[in-house]
């Protein structure tokens, strides 16, 4: 780590009261280059337990940059995490206010729920799948605080992986039951349809993000409890929203999921 505690908290602060107010920041390493990867992590901590402290709930964890292609292209070799609030949650069929975001954007994914720990390191595939309870849709709603959502990797890592909400609903269903490779999924927007992918754009299956998060924690010396709610990835590219948009997303074997921007 190159930042002391006391700017690791500065920064947390800034960052977090960015998201609360809505309001553009330029990253933060054009004012703090030599930040590492620890550092980065600190400050998403840092932000973790300001909300923590004002009784805000976690309500689960989530993976990002787990795209093969965005990897390359954000010259990384493992994924990202972060965490995810109470206060981000939507049920399917909602309307969500814009004004809660300064430029969001939205994912396609399928989210899992786990019934065991799962503890790295050299955690596998099948021990991820073996601990996954149940499959649900998710999509997520991401919104950088960084001007013009740009920035490099220390800087989103910071940000919590711009995580700002998510939409849940469809069915569940048991991991066994699905072939979550080849799960097809076609985002909609305004009856037109804006994206397709399929559950091997999230690290060639989506179990796999879960094992790496359980490795990447590890390395911190956490685990994964049971019955924790993980988005894995991005099975789409990210798009843009705003008022008045109507979004419908399909899931193979998972049903619909639908709700509006106002």
């Amino acid at each position: 780590m190159n930042l002391d505690q006391e700017t690791i908290a500065k920064l947390a602060e800034h960052v977090e009261n960015a998201e609360l107010n809505r309001q553009e920041i330029v990253k933060i390493t054009d004012d703090y280059p030599d930040m590492d990867y620890e550092d980065a992590y600190a400050i998403q901590y840092a932000i973790r337990a300001r909300k923590e402290a004002r009784g805000t709930r976690i309500a689960g964890l989530k993976m990002g940059l787990t795209s093969r292609a965005k990897m390359k292209q954000m010259g990384v070799e493992q994924p990202v995490f972060g965490f995810i609030t109470d206060y981000g949650a939507y049920a399917e069929g909602a309307e969500i206010e814009t004004s809660r975001f300064i430029h969001p954007r939205i994912e396609a994914e399928v989210a899992v729920v786990t019934k065991a720990t799962l503890r790295g390191p050299g955690c596998h595939i099948g021990s991820a799948l073996a601990a996954i309870d149940f499959v649900i849709p998710a999509v997520e709603i991401i919104d950088s605080r960084y001007k013009d959502f740009r920035f490099d990797l220390r800087s989103v890592i910071a940000d919590n992986t711009s995580a700002a909400g998510y939409v849940t609903g469809g069915r569940m269903a048991r991991p066994e039951s699905l072939d979550l490779p080849v799960l097809g999924v076609v985002l909609e927007k305004n009856g037109e349809i804006v994206e397709l992918g399929a559950g091997a754009a999230v690290l060639g299956h989506p179990a796999a993000s879960v094992a790496m998060l359980a490795n990447m924690l590890a390395e911190r010396g956490e685990e994964i409890p049971a019955g924790t709610f993980i988005m894995t990835g991005g099975i789409t590219a990210a798009v843009a929203v705003e008022a008045g948009d109507n979004i419908c997303v399909r899931y193979q074997d998972l049903g619909t999921l639908g709700f509006r921007f106002v």
